[in-house]
């Protein structure tokens, strides 16, 4: 069939225009519309737990996130594994199975998973603990996680040691007895702290569809949920005849008091505060605040997240607990810093984290945490706390002082003569040394940080196809 020239000429204009339009789907079109590019655009990365992956900067792996199994290979080192292994736990645990290779010398486990600590289950709630017997270095700071159901009740009981509680989800009603005889009763909920002193007498008791669950902070590493004084075990260990005289009433009254400690157990439904306060006639309400809203604190917003922080300044009665509340943005750290006055316990709340412990004389040591784990970083130890994950990261930072305290390396080099920060970092590369001292020039703390370079820049457009 013979085809006229004019139509030739026709049929490639058309088509030089419609190259010329851009295709309304095009991963360059999105782009410049600002809209995200579907997954089927970016190139898959490259596997890192291969003989042939090269990392000399030791970047973070979210194994969970990228559902990758780790194995020991770094930078042409290392073997595979031959004898038994447990995938799930060294997906969670990426930089022990291939350590970054800044780690060096020994330092003890710092870190200690909720879920591998014995549950205790009695009636319509439960508790697990993680103290010293379970995390060596747990030796300031204990944590108890307790549910309740709705009515469930903590028995009426005390400590030697001070409690302070965080609520994860849910709300509690708090009962306690002031060192002057008055009474206390708040109900508080998620983000809410109390916080009672030594020898202090409480109760706590779940409320609502459905009950609560907290994390409970006590301020030695050796307390034990087992040793708390509880009034049924004692009303049990003292003679009925000394019951009689103690309460004034007569002996046969305490003939079915319970034979054993109730510690957790169903209750009857509260009724409101001002139905259950007590109307004795030397009733007398207490002036202590022993509950504070946490998560109600305007937060300090920072480069990369948010911080909150509570302690004996703002929480008075807080007299041997401080903490922070932290958030940290995907791809943001928790800068480089460390703690003059108490080793930190930290408590994950979600998201994925890893941290870098440097316990000085050239030794440091990687960790991994995820949602129920608790990390200890003694006291002067530096480190930072990494969000590798594609979620925001949430955590309590908590330790065993009546203020919170932190030292900021980036501040520290800031406000140190630059001739000096220049003659002991940069002393081969004045180029760089240069580069560095114009940043930190106005250095302040930035507790959580974020930054992106153009590298950064680079490595996302190599990830996205521009094909059109």
């Amino acid at each position: 069939m013979h085809i006229p020239g004019a139509a030739l000429l026709f049929a490639a204009a058309i088509g030089e225009l419609a190259l010329a339009v851009p295709v309304q789907d095009s991963p360059r079109q999105r782009l410049l519309d600002g809209k995200p590019l579907p997954s089927k655009f970016y190139k898959k990365p490259k596997n890192p737990y291969t003989p042939g992956f090269r990392d000399p900067l030791d970047s973070a792996v979210d194994s969970v996130g990228r559902k990758l199994d780790p194995l020991p290979f770094r930078n042409g080192l290392g073997q595979s594994v031959l004898g038994p292994w447990n995938p799930e736990r060294a997906r969670q645990n990426p930089d022990l199975v291939r350590p970054p290779s800044t780690d060096h010398g020994d330092v003890p486990n710092l870190r200690w998973s909720f879920v591998d600590s014995h549950i205790r289950i009695e009636e319509g709630g439960w508790t697990r603990q993680t103290t010293i017997r379970e995390m060596g270095a747990s030796s300031q700071l204990a944590g108890v996680n307790m549910r309740l159901g709705p009515g469930v009740i903590r028995e009426l009981h005390w400590h030697k040691e001070a409690e302070w509680a965080y609520v994860l989800d849910g709300t509690v009603r708090v009962t306690a007895l002031d060192y002057e005889g008055g009474s206390f009763i708040d109900d508080v909920g998620k983000g809410d702290l109390w916080y009672f002193p030594s020898g202090v007498p409480h109760s706590l008791q779940g409320l609502g569809e459905n009950g609560t669950e907290f994390l409970l902070i006590f301020d030695d590493g050796h307390f034990s949920e087992e040793s708390t004084f509880l009034l049924t075990d004692w009303l049990q260990r003292t003679p009925r005849s000394v019951l009689s005289e103690n309460f004034h009433l007569p002996p046969e009254v305490f003939d079915h008091i319970p034979e054993k400690e109730k510690y957790i157990f169903q209750g009857s439904v509260p009724k409101s505060i001002d139905e259950e306060q007590p109307k004795g006639k030397y009733f007398k309400k207490s002036k202590q605040k022993f509950t504070h809203k946490m998560l109600a604190q305007t937060p300090h917003k920072t480069s990369g997240g948010e911080v909150r922080i509570t302690d004996s300044r703002n929480f008075p009665i807080s007299k041997t607990v401080a903490a922070a509340h932290v958030v940290i943005q995907p791809g943001a750290l928790r800068e480089m810093h460390w703690h003059p006055n108490a080793d930190e316990w930290s408590f994950f709340i979600r998201g994925r984290a890893r941290v870098t412990v440097f316990a000085s004389s050239g030794t440091a040591r990687t960790f991994n945490y995820v949602p129920g784990d608790v990390g200890i970083v003694p006291a002067n130890m530096g480190h930072f706390v990494e969000n590798i994950g594609d979620e925001p990261l949430e955590m309590l930072e908590i330790f065993r002082a009546d203020e919170f305290r932190d030292f900021s390396l980036f501040q520290w080099l800031g406000e140190t003569p630059q001739r000096m920060v220049v003659d002991t970092l940069f002393s081969n590369d004045k180029e760089a040394g240069e580069r560095f001292i114009k940043e930190i020039k106005d250095a302040k703390k930035d507790e959580v940080t974020k930054f992106a370079d153009d590298s950064e820049e680079e490595e996302e457009a190599d990830r996205v196809d521009l094909r059109r």
